[in-house]
């Protein structure tokens, strides 16, 4: 990553020569400009092919998606420090926004850093979304592999959201996530809370969250918990989790039908997840398995089983190449797909093979 130390010394400097308007300059005068700032600008590329459905194709992040961020930090004094990240998902297959077209539809924040703890504001990530992947998931919700593609989750990122991190105590931590629905005559509507609760100790992760939003009128609020885990034994990691969903739009669903079903696929309204992986590292090369079971609690009993396999091989700390493949197992008409980072797949059963870097 690149790191910028921008002071206000320069700042002013450069607006003399023309190259900024002096209003900035002038408005970041003051008691404060002895402090210095610093912005960081970093980002990550992924391209890879993809064969699913009978298809082959290229894709844009397929272990993880490409990005361009800024993340910037100001000492304010007495231990307190302004924070704010703003992040854009890029097509690296095109160059387009991704998310929809967002300008900064991966994360987009601001807020304050101190010893109590960090309070942030904007759009931000799913508490459940992130123990899943981070946590619980040896493919890191990514490749043909991740677990996304049976476990539950109501959304990635969520809007309108503050966020309040406590510091670590014992290698405790603790997370509070409210969203504000912000929909017009519908004032619970979307509305969300999220809470997670962490422990770290040498080799040992463990997380429990649990992600709520409330339902659309006439229907349940969604709800997703987790508890994830994972352990560095060194010469491997194993990885597990198990969740619990419940309500309309609590686990993935495609109402395109898209196996031809004689009977059209209808939501799951009550589920739980099993994951279980592994990640064998050998020197440049770390091997990937997981088994992921989704286990329909509706009557229609609609389960899934997916198993996945693969590798990435190191060509630096910044760059790998990888390659994974995974099978889903659908029961009763049920609809799942393998996707991958970005896309939600096309059909039970996918190959990947591709490239990412980070700077």
């Amino acid at each position: 990553m690149k790191k910028l130390s921008i002071s206000v010394g320069l700042v002013s400097t450069i607006a003399t020569l023309g190259v900024l308007p002096a209003a900035h300059a002038q408005s970041s005068a003051g008691p404060s400009s002895v402090i210095p700032s610093s912005v960081t600008i970093y980002g990550l590329m992924d391209a890879g092919l993809v064969q699913e459905g009978g298809v082959s194709k290229l894709t844009s992040g397929v272990s993880a998606g490409s990005r361009l961020g800024l993340r910037g930090t100001e000492s304010l004094g007495n231990g307190l420090h302004a924070v704010f990240t703003l992040e854009a998902g890029v097509l690296s297959d095109s160059g387009r926004s991704d998310q929809a077209g967002q300008l900064f539809g991966r994360q987009a924040f601001v807020g304050i850093d101190s010893p109590l703890g960090m309070l942030t504001v904007g759009r931000q990530y799913n508490l459940q979304s992130q123990a899943l992947t981070d946590v619980a998931d040896p493919f890191e919700g990514g490749l043909a592999g991740a677990a996304t593609n049976l476990a539950g989750y109501s959304a990635t990122r969520i809007d309108n959201t503050v966020r309040y991190t406590s510091p670590e105590w014992r290698g405790v931590t603790g997370t509070v996530m409210y969203g504000v629905g912000e929909h017009t005559g519908i004032a619970a509507d979307q509305r969300s809370l999220g809470l997670a609760l962490g422990y770290v100790n040498g080799p040992l992760t463990l997380r429990l969250a649990r992600q709520s939003r409330a339902g659309e009128p006439g229907k349940a609020d969604v709800n997703n918990t987790i508890l994830a885990g994972n352990y560095n034994f060194g010469v491997a990691t194993a990885f597990a989790g198990y969740g619990r969903n419940t309500g309309d739009g609590s686990s993935m669903f495609f109402a395109e039908n898209p196996y031809g079903a004689a009977q059209a696929p209808a939501q799951s309204t009550d589920s739980r997840d099993a994951i279980v992986g592994v990640s064998v590292p050998l020197g440049a090369t770390t091997l990937l398995a997981s088994y992921v079971r989704k286990d329909d609690r509706d009557a229609a009993n609609r389960d899934a089983q997916q198993l996945a396999i693969g590798a990435t091989y190191a060509l630096s700390k910044r760059s790998k190449v990888y390659v994974a493949y995974a099978h889903i197992r659908n029961r009763n008409d049920a609809a799942y797909m393998v996707g991958n980072a970005t896309e939600v797949g096309s059909g039970n059963r996918a190959f990947n093979i591709g490239l990412r870097h980070a700077f």
